[in-house]
């Protein structure tokens, strides 16, 4: 219930009055909270019955993914959230601090996992993720890069621009770490 209840009160609060966390920069770190902990934590209680600190800690390479793709969306809308007022965390860091961010997010996911499965947290297969490694590079050479002044040919979301890069990243990179969990589950291997 607790995990639940949580959820429900980032869920509401991320653009609910009085706390508007989306508009006080606590919305990506609400929605990494979600995203990790809360609901990957909480499934595993109600699965197993017990909650351990690794579970937590491995839910945070899936938290960091998730949270690169709103920051994306931030970053696309900065202009018009600050123009609103919207203080999301791009907006109070600055576009180019939030570039930069997301960046490093990106390559953090990696070192954690990485490092999850170093420690024995995770099983071997999960570094089946490490073949998005290509698609990350080329995310970052594109977020090292403005966005160009018209959009391409047949890009349906236009003018959002940093949010599909990094969802090509999460969707790649997600979709194996997730094969990899499987494949932990019918085959483990853990160092």
């Amino acid at each position: 219930m607790a995990f639940a209840l949580a959820g429900l009160f980032v869920s509401v609060f991320y653009v609910a009055p009085p706390l508007r966390l989306k508009q006080r920069g606590l919305g990506e770190p609400g929605v990494a909270l979600v995203w990790g902990p809360l609901m990957i934590g909480g499934t595993y209680y109600v699965t197993t019955g017990t909650l351990e600190p690794w579970v937590l800690v491995a839910s945070l390479p899936y938290a960091i993914l998730v949270t690169t793709v709103l920051i994306g969306k931030h970053i696309d809308k900065f202009e018009a959230d600050g123009a609103r007022g919207i203080h999301t965390l791009p907006v109070l860091l600055g576009k180019e601090r939030s570039l930069f961010l997301n960046q490093q997010l990106m390559v953090t996911y990696f070192v954690f996992v990485l490092s999850l499965v170093m420690v024995g947290s995770l099983g071997v297969w999960t570094l089946l993720t490490f073949l998005a490694v290509p698609r990350m590079w080329e995310v970052i050479r594109v977020y090292n890069e403005p966005p160009p002044a018209e959009p391409p040919a047949d890009y349906p979301i236009w003018p959002l621009w940093y949010v599909a890069w990094a969802f090509m990243l999460t969707r790649r990179a997600g979709g194996l770490f997730v094969v990899g969990l499987i494949l932990d589950a019918i085959y483990p291997i853990h160092l």
